[in-house]
């Protein structure tokens, strides 16, 4: 039981940091957790997958990157609205597993929202 519950509170403490860390971005941003922690099968050398998606973005990629302030051990995927739904359509499993597993730390454009009612009907 010690194992489980300091996995646990691990599991707790990356969210936590992750959510500051979202919280204190100066634009309109959905961010979601993804990837080994979002699903609690994270191991030592996880890293910590946020997916940022925001209409603030412009450029490419590694231009978008370089306007953050990444905290080390954080690999962060930023993505403008038109390309995350275009993902989505397509079935892509980060968009997928964003949706089904993903623990939302910020939602200022409504997407999850958005989402869940698409399902919903």
């Amino acid at each position: 039981m010690e194992v489980i519950e300091r996995r646990k509170k691990l599991r707790e403490h990356v969210i936590k940091e992750a959510s500051n860390w979202v919280s204190k971005l100066p634009f309109k941003v959905t961010a979601i957790l993804v990837g080994s922690y979002a699903r609690g099968d994270f191991n030592l050398w996880s890293d910590v997958d946020v997916l940022l998606v925001s209409e603030s973005f412009t450029g490419g990629p590694v231009e978008r990157l370089k306007l953050l302030d990444v905290p080390s051990g954080f690999q962060v995927i930023p993505l403008t609205l038109k390309e995350f739904k275009r993902l989505l359509t397509k079935g892509d499993h980060l968009a997928i597993e964003a949706i089904e597993f993903g623990v939302v730390l910020r939602d200022d454009l409504k997407l999850v929202q958005q989402i869940q009612q698409v399902k919903t009907n």
